[in-house]
């Protein structure tokens, strides 16, 4: 990358690249499931951030087996106050019950022939592409000194913020053509929860739901439908 070559400079950055990578991979952790990692705890994860940090959420099991959502940066070094206490079967329990709300909306349209939608398509490709850019910014980076990382972080919030519009342009739109055989699918999926296995609840919250922000005090959904 010419930037690459044009910035860099003889002097040392105060945090290493290497750590600053790890930190900005981290911030800007994909907010589907991660390739290579099977969730175990909750169907949920993945999707579940700290509404006071934006880090992940992860289900914790304590002594007497029952399971928490804990703030990861919390975790890791004591930097955000946390989520407060948040069982995760009852936090479960009530993200499905706004699934099920969210779903309702769709049930009563008129059934429609499924047809492509050319923007829809452009706006994926669009996204694929800035994702593919933050990538490769990111794996160009290590090593780099502190004037290098500070223009990186600068491009790397610019491409986030343009990452952050096009999901939700794409969440607009795909809730103005959700066909009804995708309706039907989810719907007989959500009425049979208890009984489908967890890699299908993955699924189905993979397709209705994006992101979902909690503390103990509050919840904010960002949905794909």
């Amino acid at each position: 990358m010419p930037l690459c070559e044009h910035y860099l400079a003889p002097s040392e950055g105060i945090v290493p690249a290497d750590t600053w990578l790890r930190c900005r991979k981290k911030l800007l952790a994909n907010i589907t499931f991660q390739g290579g990692r099977k969730a175990r705890n909750t169907w949920l994860a993945g999707k579940i951030k700290c509404g006071r940090c934006g880090y992940a959420l992860m289900s914790v099991g304590n002594p007497a087996g029952t399971q928490y959502l804990r703030c990861s940066k919390r975790a890791d070094n004591k930097s955000c106050e946390g989520c407060g206490t948040l069982r995760t079967a009852e936090f479960e329990q009530f993200v499905y019950g706004e699934m099920v709300k969210k779903l309702s909306e769709f049930q009563t349209l008129t059934a429609k022939a499924t047809t492509v939608n050319p923007k829809l398509t452009a706006l994926n490709v669009e996204l694929a592409q800035v994702e593919d850019e933050i990538e490769k910014l990111l794996n160009t980076l290590t090593g780099a000194n502190a004037v290098l990382l500070s223009y990186a972080n600068g491009k790397i919030e610019e491409l986030d913020a343009s990452r952050q519009g096009l999901i939700k342009e794409i969440a607009a739109l795909n809730a103005e053509t959700i066909s009804p055989q995708k309706i039907e699918f989810l719907s007989a999926h959500l009425e049979n929860w208890n009984t489908i296995d967890f890699d299908d609840r993955r699924q189905v919250t993979d397709i209705i739901l994006s992101q979902v922000q909690a503390t103990s005090d509050r919840v904010s959904f960002e949905w794909k439908i």
